[in-house]
């Protein structure tokens, strides 16, 4: 992983904009702290191809508690304090660590692409709703359903689809000349998505190659 601390402050440097000592739920966030994570959550599927740009990318990132008790890699676009099974943590008042950026992602975009979905919560006054407190990796997949959290993008593919109809990432990534970049960059990634897929690997000869 290659997790990434944010904060806001005022211009002169003496300020974080996202702290507050009277916050109800006793993480320390401002409302605008709140309406910043709000943006990235409502759209962390379109942000994982950004922070997750490699087919490789995915192999860490997955439902269910990691076997060699190493890692806690995020599988859900939800928050919480010190709590590691989810995309995002308040590991302290007045700051937000966004887990699921990947160790591959370009840290330009990556930091571009959370900015354009954490100031877009910020002019929307998003709410990211409550936070979790519990490990996700013991619910099952009808209880995560039922209280509305979803499952971040489980391939390269899937997290390209969702970035490429994001208007707010359009936006902000702008126009490279003959086409916005949101298109050139999903248009690399589809290419490198439909290579790898192109390809036949050794557990596929070992799964359905057997003779008898």
């Amino acid at each position: 992983g290659g997790h990434l601390h944010i904060s806001l402050w005022d211009p002169s440097g003496q300020t974080n904009l996202m702290a507050a000592d009277d916050d109800p739920q006793g993480l320390g966030l401002s409302p605008l702290a709140y309406a910043f994570l709000g943006g990235i959550i409502k759209r962390m599927d379109a942000l994982i191809a950004f922070l997750a740009p490699t087919v490789n990318s995915y192999k860490r990132m997955g439902v269910g508690a990691p076997t060699s008790g190493a890692t806690w890699a995020p599988a859900y676009a939800t928050y919480g304090m010190n709590n590691r099974t989810q995309a995002i943590r308040i590991p302290a008042p007045g700051r937000i660590e966004i887990r699921a950026v990947d160790g591959s992602a370009n840290p330009y975009l990556a930091a571009a692409a959370i900015l354009a979905a954490g100031i877009a919560g910020i002019e929307e006054n998003a709410d990211p709703g409550k936070p979790n407190l519990e490990n996700l990796y013991t619910l099952s997949a009808e209880e995560i359903e039922a209280r509305g959290i979803r499952t971040l993008p489980a391939n390269l593919l899937d997290a390209v689809r969702a970035s490429e109809t994001d208007e707010a990432l359009r936006s902000w990534l702008g126009n490279c000349g003959k086409e916005d970049y949101l298109d050139y960059f999903c248009s690399v990634k589809r290419e490198e998505w439909q290579e790898y897929h192109a390809q036949v690997s050794d557990w596929e000869l070992r799964r359905y190659l057997t003779l008898f």
